[in-house]
């Protein structure tokens, strides 16, 4: 039996960005994916006017509703929260981790606490990036923010892999954390029950979108097939790396 993820996060139609790539992304590596989406897109808001909108509350719950009751939560191996348009998506999301636990205890829940970006600043409600830091975030196995939001969860600056630690300790959750200044090179922090581990690459002037959504799924994808945490690291960098022609990756233990 193919193990199994369930993702809550944007879906975006023309763009490999949210929860739409981790679901393709997790199906190219044989995990069966349940895609629950928080917003219907027709192309990455940075682009410009994406199209489509938020989806409604009432049909969110109502999905939600329809995969509870079809018995699927017993069976995920995993589930990964990411983009939420309003605070009671947050909420609704709070609660289907909750059942998800009770279904299936030995679910890992993964959080990316989707909230902006360096340069960007907040790119979501105040309400919601707050309600994301105070339901979700506690109740992550694993949480998987950009340095910018890091910084946001821990109040503490991320400018270098030090530094980075030190916020994810402070923060509590083991944590993989992307955009992590590495010299003149970008890395991933890792720090789980196996230690402290960063993963670094060469950098691009510009980053391409979707990027860190990739890398958690790759993660997510490769822990969940039976990888170790050091293991799936080094594949998920190395993966994303090479997707956007930046090499393979090295990685130290800190």
């Amino acid at each position: 039996m193919a193990p199994t993820a369930l993702v809550l996060s944007s879906h975006v139609a023309a763009s490999q960005v949210g929860g739409g790539a981790q679901a393709a992304a997790l199906e190219r590596m044989g995990i069966e994916t349940i895609l629950i989406p928080t917003v219907l897109f027709g192309r990455h808001p940075g682009l410009g006017p994406p199209g489509g909108g938020d989806v409604p509350q009432e049909m969110l719950e109502g999905v939600i509703a329809g995969v509870e009751a079809s018995g699927a939560l017993a069976g995920i191996d995993a589930m990964i929260a990411g983009y939420f348009a309003s605070a009671a998506q947050v909420q609704a999301g709070a609660r289907l981790i909750d059942a998800a636990r009770v279904a299936r205890p030995d679910v890992w829940i993964v959080v990316d606490p989707i909230m902006g970006d360096e340069g960007t600043g907040l790119y979501v409600r105040e309400d919601v990036a707050d309600a994301i830091s105070r339901e979700l975030v506690p109740r992550a196995d694993l949480i998987a923010p950009n340095a910018w939001e890091l910084e946001r969860l821990s109040g503490l600056a991320v400018r270098d892999a030090a530094s980075a630690l030190d916020a994810a300790k402070a923060v509590g959750r083991p944590a993989l954390v992307s955009s992590i200044l590495v010299g003149d090179d970008i890395g991933v922090l890792l720090t789980c029950a196996d230690g402290d581990f960063i993963a670094s690459h060469r950098r691009l002037a510009t980053a391409p979108k979707g990027t860190g959504d990739l890398l958690t799924a790759g993660f997510v994808g490769a822990v969940v097939k039976g990888s170790g945490p050091l293991e799936a690291l080094r594949a998920s960098v190395s993966d994303t790396a090479a997707l956007v022609g930046c090499g393979s990756a090295a990685v130290s233990e800190l």
